[in-house]
């Protein structure tokens, strides 16, 4: 066998072809290949070039960005991606090549000459405008980030890898159209797979019983910090390979800032908790959050927020359908609380309002700039939250949800959310 490797390598070193090796991929190869003859069909007109990840300057892990592993399924460093819609088939530019469906596999020097024979007779260049996503990214806001810090700094100016990328399009093949893709592919993710919804159920599960591992471990007297590495401990353990984002733990006078993750507190008795944190299981995330007191036992004024934001949680679920709008949903909503005996216009009320959180997926902040009406397939976040700052205390209700064809799932199903249910839990 180990002959037959090294006749192969030698093989690959004197012909220049890329040496074939196996990798799982996620989801089948059809997957892959029925997502890039979307974008065939959205733009018949030109080449989709995309970039892959490089590697990194660090020891962290590598990790493909988002767009290139939802079209490819390939994990491979310094690849690009071509997708011709004229002659119907998508080439891997790589320099070792994986059995992943696709019509051609040729080296990345390859594609400078590639593309200068294209050029002269397709005039237009697709690529994605919008940052990358890698681990705990997201597009958005990396986006806003990096016009802030670098793009429009004085200091600065430099221009996105993407940006840098269609300036070298432009320069190099002059008279060429550089157009971008990235909302079409955005719209493509927001519509998930029967495959993609199967993976984040195993995902919620781990997230959920990561969850109740924590809550279990509460009381007073234990640090933030040994809370947020029992989550994490507890979503490896189960073959999470990262988490989705920092793990969020609230409480006193950290609950104004809602992402808090400094971890620096003891618990004490009377402490309220938010902890919002989901893992990453084969970059695809889960969004949870839950509320509970430190000491297993809800005051008077502690019930009262939970109730209210948890009813409002639980109305929301009840509308979520196909073609329902977020109007719609807010409407529906306060009928419901009505018929409970909340009065949707109180001041505590209102602190909740109602409807459809963020996208989630293959970032916990899902592309897509979230839903304003309700499709098959969507999974995003229901979300009710509300901070008040004078009394150092504050509320959330967190699961991950997907549209069905008749109502909603949620995926994160089986945390304790009644009063009841947690004072239950918390006692073991």
């Amino acid at each position: 066998m180990k002959k037959i490797l090294i006749a192969i390598l030698l093989v690959s070193l004197i012909t220049g072809l890329p040496v074939s090796q196996t990798k799982a991929l996620q989801f089948e190869k059809s997957e892959y290949a029925a997502r890039r003859s979307k974008l065939m069909e959205k733009f018949p007109d030109g080449l989709i070039i995309l970039q892959g990840a490089v590697s990194l300057p660090n020891y962290f892990a590598f990790m493909q960005n988002n767009n290139f592993l939802y079209l490819t399924g390939v994990e491979i460093k310094n690849a690009y991606l071509v997708i011709d819609p004229i002659n119907q088939e998508s080439i891997l530019f790589a320099d070792r090549a994986e059995d992943s469906g696709f019509d051609k596999v040729m080296r990345p020097r390859e594609l400078k000459d590639y593309l200068a024979k294209r050029f002269a007779e397709v005039k237009t260049f697709y690529t994605c405008f919008q940052p990358e996503e890698l681990a705990r990214e997201c597009s958005g806001e990396k986006s806003g980030s990096l016009n802030f810090t670098m793009v429009k700094n004085e200091w600065d100016t430099r221009l996105t890898r993407e940006m840098q990328f269609v300036e070298n399009l432009k320069s190099r093949y002059p008279g060429v159209t550089v157009k971008d893709c990235s909302a079409f592919i955005h719209e493509m993710r927001t519509i998930k797979s029967s495959a993609e919804i199967d993976l984040m159920r195993k995902a919620a599960k781990i997230a959920v019983q990561a969850h109740i591992d924590v809550m279990k471990a509460t009381r007073p007297g234990v640090k933030e910090q040994e809370l947020a590495a029992l989550f994490e401990y507890a979503c490896k353990k189960e073959g999470a390979g990262e988490l989705a984002y920092y793990t969020i733990v609230c409480s006193a006078e950290n609950h104004m800032d809602i992402h808090h993750h400094g971890y620096e507190r003891t618990l004490a008795d009377g402490d309220f908790l938010v902890i919002d944190a989901g893992p990453d299981l084969h970059n695809y995330d889960i969004d949870i959050t839950i509320s509970y007191p430190a000491n297993g036992k809800f005051t008077p004024r502690q019930r009262e927020i939970y109730e209210a934001c948890n009813a409002v949680h639980e109305a929301c679920m009840k509308t979520y359908r196909p073609g329902l709008a977020a109007q719609q949903c807010n409407t529906e909503v306060r009928e419901i609380l009505n018929k409970k005996g909340f009065n949707p216009d109180s001041e505590l009320m209102k602190q909740f309002g109602g409807g459809f959180g963020h996208y989630v997926g293959m970032a916990v902040h899902d592309v897509g700039n979230g839903p304003s009406v309700l499709k098959t397939g969507m999974v995003f976040a229901n979300e009710p939250l509300a901070v008040f700052a004078k009394e150092k205390l504050g509320v959330r209700i967190e699961d991950t949800v997907v549209i069905t064809e008749t109502g909603c799932e949620n995926l994160t199903a089986g945390l304790p959310r009644t009063v009841a249910e947690i004072e239950a839990m918390m006692k073991q």
